[in-house]
């Protein structure tokens, strides 16, 4: 399983110049390759490199890993790049010494040598002992960072007894089947205060750091109890869902692949299981009698199934509906794994049902 740990670099004020110096070089390059990509109609990474390889090194002075990985980026991508965009290095421009906490690292003006790095520990050791391949350099907001690819062993799924059910909404970012809703007024307030004020790269990191919490909570509850995970299947939510105007900016806002893709990763790191079901209905499904009606719902809140009677918190009654499918789409995607070998009669028994037969027909 690959990840994508983010350090944050303390460089000194020269250091700091030399690395926005580097930065921004080779983001000048970046966008000479990119026009001289859209001019020639060459997007190849090997025939690009053909075109501007010596161009872009004499020009800009870049070292030679420097100078390919700036083609390589472009012809990747292919979009004109901004002086904020990262700057990819590998072990030829780029070293680690873990135990000083520092790097050594290639700039434009010379080899800069001890620039100190920070994280948060279980980062620092997954650096320390899984990192693989590339690593990028990014300059965000008056701070640096490299942002790095590690590589650590898949854990084996462990099979599910049940599944948690997990309902996405608005009012509710989050709601389990077992009754936990993940929301609160201080996070739509946070985000009212933040479109106010269009700070909308702070609103980003918001949002990212809560989902990451939301997702930490749901894993770890269905790792402690043995289940698996059951999410909606998300294309076309924004279509679907009909909403009054004063919410339509939240449901467009909030990143909710973002916090589905962090509940199936940091579950496939605990061995949990994850499966997405089809969640047309859930909403008006009784959990109890399975009864779908419209009328379920009264109110956003409410759900009272007009049938059987039966009352709930309505993301609560469509969380488990979600867990019921969750266990059926389970059973039938891995019945093959499950399903009992027909037993094989003994060799003396079928010796006797031979016998028995031919005296049957004589």
């Amino acid at each position: 399983m690959r990840l994508v740990v983010r350090v944050k670099l303390l460089p000194t004020p020269v250091q700091a110049a030399a690395l926005e110096a580097t930065l921004r070089v080779s983001n000048r390059a970046a966008n000479l390759v990119a026009k001289i990509a859209f001019e020639h109609r060459c997007f190849r990474h090997y025939d690009l490199r053909k075109l501007t390889y010596d161009q872009i090194k004499t020009a800009f002075g870049l070292a030679a890993q420097a100078a390919q990985h700036v083609i390589k980026k472009v012809s990747d991508a292919y979009r004109t790049l901004h002086a904020n965009l990262a700057q990819p290095y590998d072990d030829r421009c780029l070293s680690w010494q873990h135990q000083e906490r520092t790097v050594s690292i290639w700039t434009t003006g010379g080899r800069l040598k001890g620039v100190a790095f920070t994280g948060s520990a279980p980062h620092l050791a997954l650096l320390a002992g899984h990192r693989r391949g590339k690593s990028d350099l990014a300059y965000r907001e008056g701070m640096w960072f490299l942002h790095t690819t590690v590589e650590v062993a898949d854990v084996p799924i462990t099979r599910p007894d049940g599944f948690l059910g997990i309902d996405l909404g608005i009012v509710n970012i989050a709601t389990t089947s077992t009754g936990i809703r993940h929301s609160g007024k201080h996070l739509n307030a946070a985000r009212r205060r933040h479109r106010e004020l269009r700070r909308r790269r702070k609103e980003s990191r918001f949002a990212a750091n809560v989902n990451h919490t939301i997702a930490k909570q749901i894993v770890t509850e269905a790792e402690r109890t043995g289940r698996g995970i059951a999410l909606e299947a998300l294309g076309g939510i924004r279509e679907r869902v009909r909403l009054r105007k004063p919410q339509r900016v939240t449901l467009h806002t909030w990143s909710f692949h973002q916090l589905g893709s962090f509940i199936s990763y940091k579950a496939a790191r605990s061995g949990v299981a994850v499966i997405h079901v089809d969640p047309a209905h859930t909403s008006q499904q009784c959990s109890r009698c399975g009864h779908v009606d419209r009328r379920n719902r009264p109110d956003q809140a409410t759900f009272r199934c007009t049938s059987c009677g039966f009352a709930e918190h309505a993301d609560v009654n469509a969380a488990r509906n979600i867990a019921s499918r969750g266990v059926a789409g389970w059973a039938v995607s891995h019945r093959c794994l499950t399903r009992p070998e027909p037993s094989r009669p003994s060799t003396t028994r079928s010796r006797k049902l031979g016998l028995l037969r031919a005296e049957k027909l004589t």
